[in-house]
């Protein structure tokens, strides 16, 4: 398999969850402003979309979106227990969490990178992010991961997305649940993998595309 990813972006999350599985993949760095991977291939021709993460699996087959991705390398070695199993009430409660992760702290995101959003306007998206940063911690406050079962996609997920709040100020000491959280999650040896994985990606980046 091939993970298409970018440092800095959520294609962290499927990043996490091949090293947790202990998946054999190869990861191939995006180049988000040019669209094109680190060996000059044109990103846009595997996925159309022109946006990490995307997954090519060992038949040509390409899948993106992280929530899909996520769920569907879970299934692939179920007894690692990342996704509870299709049709139960807790793999609803699952994809309960991606989804909210997707549009609500994800997609709450999202604005605040436009550099020409007015003042008023990222005033009104950050006020909304933070309600729904509010909702997190007070999940957080009755356990440790967001599923009862523990570590799951999801949290490789929040993790990824919640790391981006040191980019526009907003200090996560605010929500007394999160920062610990976010310690447990980045103490586990696949997520500190990934990480220095795509710190050396970027590293090797040429300097034409670091952008």
């Amino acid at each position: 398999m091939k993970l298409y990813h970018a440092p800095d972006t959520c294609s962290l999350s499927p990043h996490i969850v091949l090293r947790e599985l202990g998946l054999p993949f190869t990861l191939v760095l995006v180049d988000n402003q040019s669209k094109r991977t680190a060996d000059g291939a044109d990103f846009l021709a595997i996925n159309p979309k022109g946006y990490v993460a995307a997954l090519e699996c060992e038949d040509g087959q390409v899948l993106t979106e992280g929530p899909a991705i996520v769920q569907y390398l879970a299934d692939l070695k179920p007894e690692a227990g990342l996704a509870p199993p299709n049709g139960s009430w807790q793999r609803s409660r699952l994809q309960e969490w991606l989804n909210f992760i997707s549009t609500e702290i994800h997609g709450g995101f999202g604005p605040l990178f436009n550099r020409q959003l007015p003042d008023a306007a990222r005033d009104w998206w950050q006020t909304r992010l933070e309600k729904r940063l509010g909702y997190v911690n007070d999940a957080l406050r009755a356990r440790s991961h967001l599923l009862e079962g523990g570590f799951s996609v999801a949290d490789a997920y929040l993790y990824s997305v919640l790391r981006w709040a040191v980019f526009f100020d907003i200090d996560l000491q605010r929500w007394p649940a999160i920062p610990p959280y976010m310690d447990r999650i980045a103490q586990r040896p696949a997520v500190s993998a990934a990480l220095a994985a795509e710190a050396a990606a970027s590293a090797r980046r040429p300097v034409a595309n670091a952008t």
